[in-house]
């Protein structure tokens, strides 16, 4: 791909990106660019994935094609303001919670290309989700550049702007409460005697296979729950244990509070 990739934020989430797309190839490291304001955040970029880094963000802007806004969202008014008179032709990607098409085209100009996304962390492994949703400035020549940029952290879904909280609710904070799930269940494991690698190996796999059927078989998680359950079986005991204690009602309340807390961002 002959584009050149700048990232404002070089935080967690932009090395996440970083990484992908240097795996998949797309382009080389040295054609992109990320500044931050924090210098040893940079020189750990620069070292461990080779790219282009400053700590001027108009200088990514000037340089690069298409800009992925990777900073906290309470630094989008002051970074906007800053580059907005650059935007000419640029591509601005939000990957922001909370942060709108309308809000974004009143910091960068109405006529500015920008794409609002919610990517989650296991973008640094290619095995993120990604939703997107255009302005309409962004042509179809674009969209299809934007969405193999985006395609190397995962898969690539386009979605209505009104879902983007609850896409936050369901992907963009939920490898949290996956972690927390397979820290619990290897926490037992080594309470009932295994080691403590070995536990973190057996509650990873079961989860990403169990995810790799829902998947894969298309069949309802419901369904494929009983088929682990057998009648007056170990399984079911368990189902009974997290239903008692309310495992589904907390999930749900959980995602209702971060449904709730992206819309105020």
């Amino acid at each position: 791909m002959n584009k050149k990739i700048g990232f404002i934020g070089c935080g967690n989430m932009a090395k996440a990106m970083i990484t992908s797309i240097i795996k998949a190839g797309l382009v080389s490291p040295k054609d992109i660019f990320a500044s931050d304001a924090y210098q040893p955040g940079l020189d750990d970029a620069k070292t461990r994935l080779g790219i282009s880094t400053t700590m001027d963000n108009k200088e990514v802007v000037k340089t690069c094609d298409v800009i992925f806004l990777a900073v906290k969202p309470n630094m989008y008014d002051s970074v906007m303001k800053e580059l907005a008179p650059l935007g000419d032709g640029k591509i601005f990607v939000s990957i922001a919670p909370g942060k709108t098409l309308d809000y974004l085209e009143n910091g960068l100009g109405k006529n500015t290309k920008i794409l609002r996304t919610m990517p989650n962390t296991p973008a640094m492994v290619g095995a993120g989700v990604t939703a997107i949703c255009p302005n309409k400035n962004i042509t179809q020549e674009d969209q299809e550049v934007l969405e193999t940029v985006i395609g190397t952290f995962g898969t690539v879904e386009r979605i209505e702007e009104k879902l983007f909280d609850t896409v936050v609710a369901v992907s963009g904070s939920s490898p949290a409460y996956v972690f927390m799930f397979i820290e619990a269940m290897a926490d037992a494991a080594v309470l009932q005697g295994m080691a403590r690698d070995k536990a973190y190996r057996f509650a990873a796999q079961a989860v990403l296979g169990s995810a790799k059927m829902v998947l894969e078989t298309k069949r309802h998680p419901g369904d494929l729950k009983d088929m682990v359950c057998s009648p007056g079986g170990t399984t079911i005991e368990g189902v009974a244990v997290l239903e008692e204690k309310g495992m589904r009602f907390a999930v749900i309340q959980a995602m209702n509070a971060v449904h709730d807390k992206s819309g105020k961002m």
